[in-house]
């Protein structure tokens, strides 16, 4: 981080630590699942709706938190969006049953949901061009890093300590961020509290669900009610929330962003990728425990070489898309990560981590570097800065609806049960997202977002 300003330096910093804590807590809790669902009670549904219920708010919410930001000052909504983490972390920890947990999670997804957007908004209002790129290199090396070292962290606090106390660490890195917010003097030009809160429900309404009926349907079936009327209900308050945002003159989403050639296609294959991603982190963590006998913290180290060459690389990564353009990168990163997927299907009952998931592990942490910081930075950099809080709220929200869907779809994916056929199944799955995230890269990325200053006018043309 020598590159940067002292003020510049501080900014990443932040930014840094307060994704760090909501990328952390959406991965942790994935290799811990199988301990928590024994303790709790549960089993799949349970397992499934901990996760879920994290990513229904921080999905949903987080196009609301990006408005707040604009609205009302990017440090002013972090500030809000730490302590609020802090205070739902405990709960978490603090779970006596399913319901507890799960209801805990969600308000621990809401809090986060004001952190990621005004996180990179602090990076892309302070920076811009090439030194822009490397900074969200740097930031994503962290961050991304932080989401594949949950199952780690998770893994070793189950079979050391306790799955609980995973969640209690978070108020650690939440104190030196709030003394940090205390220190980063930025000026800030709020544009007016004229924030869309029924479009907010809609979101989070329609999507719960959505989501819900995907994840009961295996038990209960499509001709019940308790399914079908959620799931076209759902349908029907999403539809209603983006006629708002297409009629609405304060949009939450503005949908004229997705005009902007770079941001409409990026985010087509942010929500491949990240779907990928999340069933990717969720079937192997879960299976080398329950398939291949594994405990908590080997499945977790089972994705250190992903973390490893995600540090080492990110940064140089961000620098040479900064230079070269970010459509090659999105383009190999992808078609490379769904190699090493494929190769998950040497996996057999004779299990052998040194050559049936190490190799896959070693390209998916290959392909992820060569995509996310270019991903990022070509998202966001094709935005001007006055729209960066909500576009980078749009960006992250479809990544975590990506997840959420995926999660909420796994029943269906693995055929019923995490099996060694399952498992097959869902590697299939995975490879397929991949390769159409780098095929959809391929067509619609370009190096010069020239069309990027035209988002101001294509908004206000729009009303």
């Amino acid at each position: 981080m020598s590159s940067f300003a002292p003020l510049q330096r501080l900014v990443l910093t932040v930014a840094i630590i307060a994704s760090f804590v909501t990328f952390l807590d959406g991965t942790v809790v994935t290799v811990a699942l199988p301990a928590i669902s024994s303790e709790l009670g549960g089993g799949i549904t349970t397992q499934q709706w901990t996760v879920d219920a994290y990513l229904i708010t921080l999905s949903a919410l987080i196009l609301l938190a990006g408005s707040l930001s604009d609205a009302y000052g990017r440090v002013l909504i972090m500030r809000i969006g730490l302590i609020a983490f802090g205070i739902s972390s405990v709960a978490v920890a603090a779970s006596v049953d399913p319901l507890m947990l799960v209801v805990s999670r969600a308000a621990q997804g809401a809090a986060g949901a004001l952190l990621v957007p005004s996180s990179l908004a602090l990076i892309t209002a302070t920076m811009r061009g090439k030194l822009q790129a490397r900074a969200i290199g740097v930031w994503t090396a962290f961050t991304t890093g932080a989401m594949v070292v949950g199952p780690l962290m998770g893994g070793l606090f189950v079979d050391l300590l306790s799955w609980r106390l995973v969640f209690l660490i978070n108020v650690v890195p939440i104190a030196v961020t709030l003394v940090l917010l205390g220190r980063l003097h930025l000026p800030e030009h709020p544009r007016g509290a004229r924030v869309d809160w029924l479009s907010g429900a809609l979101c989070a309404v329609g999507l719960g669900a959505v989501v819900f009926a995907l994840i009961e349907q295996p038990s209960l079936g499509w001709d019940s009610p308790a399914i079908w009327m959620p799931a076209v209900g759902g349908a029907a308050l999403f539809g209603w929330f983006l006629l708002r945002q297409q009629r609405s003159d304060a949009p939450m989403m503005p949908l004229s962003l997705f005009r902007v050639r770079n941001f409409g296609w990026g985010n087509l294959a942010t929500l491949f990728v990240y779907a990928a991603l999340a069933l990717n982190g969720f079937v192997v963590s879960v299976y080398l425990q329950q398939g291949a006998g594994l405990t908590a913290t080997a499945a977790g180290l089972a994705s250190l070489p992903i973390t490893l060459l995600m540090i080492v690389l990110s940064s140089r990564v961000g620098t040479w898309a900064g230079r070269l353009g970010p459509r090659l990168f999105m383009t190999v990163g992808p078609l490379t990560m769904a190699a090493g997927a494929l190769l998950l299907l040497s996996v057999t009952e004779q299990f052998s981590y040194w050559w049936q998931v190490l190799p896959a592990m070693l390209l998916l942490g290959v392909g992820l570097s060569l995509t996310v910081a270019p991903l990022t930075s070509a998202i966001l950099g094709a935005i001007d800065a006055e729209h960066s809080g909500i576009a980078s709220a749009v960006n992250n929200a479809i990544s975590r609806v990506a997840g959420l869907i995926v999660v909420a779809m796994l029943s269906t994916i693995v055929g019923g049960a995490l099996d060694l056929d399952g498992f097959h199944s869902a590697a299939l799955v995975t490879a397929a997202l991949f390769a159409l995230g780098g095929v959809v890269s391929w067509i619609g990325i370009r190096r010069s977002p020239a069309d990027a200053a035209d988002v101001a006018h294509t908004t206000t043309a729009d009303h």
